[in-house]
C-alpha cells in the first residue's frame, strides 16, 4: 500500500533504500543499537532487510520527501490466543532524520500505521520507546497512544 501526503510519500522500502535508512539509524545517537554505516556491517543490514522482505507479516517502510528518505518505520503482525485470538501490530524502529524533525512526518508515519492496523483487522496497535526518549514518549501520547505496559529486554549478544 503506498500513501502520498502533501509533499510526503509513504511506501514500502526498497532494496535501493537501504543506505539510507542505515545511515538514518546510525545518525541515531540515543538508540544505542550500534548502527553504523560502515560498509563491512552492510551485509547484515541487507541480510535483515531480506528476511524482512520475504515475511508476510512484516512491513519496512519509508517516507520520502523530494526523492530523499526523511523518515522510516517497521510494521509487524502478529496473532496470539489471547483476545480470543486476536491480532496486534507492532510498530518498531520509527526515525525522522533529525533535521526534518517537527515537520508532521512522524505523525504521518504513525497515522498511517493505524490505518493499515486497522484495514489488517488488528485489535491493538502497539509500540515501545525507550526510556530515555521522553520527547518521543510526549508524542506517542499525543498521538493517542497509552504508556499501559513495562517493558523487559535482555540483550543475549
Amino acid at each position: 500500500m503506498t500513501v502520498e501526503l502533501p509533499d510526503i510519500l509513504i511506501r514500502e522500502a526498497r532494496r535501493d533504500d537501504l543506505q539510507a535508512l542505515v545511515a538514518l539509524f546510525a545518525a541515531d545517537a540515543l538508540g544505542g543499537h550500534g548502527d553504523t554505516t560502515d560498509a563491512g556491517a552492510f551485509p547484515d543490514y541487507a541480510r535483515a532487510f531480506a528476511v524482512i522482505e520475504s515475511s508476510p507479516e512484516q512491513t519496512l517502510y519509508v517516507a520520502e520527501r523530494g526523492g530523499e528518505v526523511v523518515g522510516t518505520f517497521q510494521t509487524m503482525l502478529t496473532t496470539s490466543l489471547t483476545g480470543r485470538g486476536s491480532s496486534a501490530m507492532i510498530i518498531e524502529a520509527v526515525q525522522t532524520r533529525a533535521d526534518m524533525r517537527g515537520q508532521g512526518i512522524g505523525a504521518l508515519m504513525i497515522e498511517f500505521a493505524i490505518a493499515e492496523a486497522k484495514g489488517r483487522g488488528a485489535r491493538l496497535l502497539q509500540l515501545t520507546s525507550n526510556a530515555v526518549r521522553k520527547d518521543a514518549q510526549r508524542f506517542y501520547e499525543r498521538l493517542g497512544f497509552k504508556p499501559s505496559h513495562l517493558g523487559f529486554k535482555m540483550v543475549l549478544k
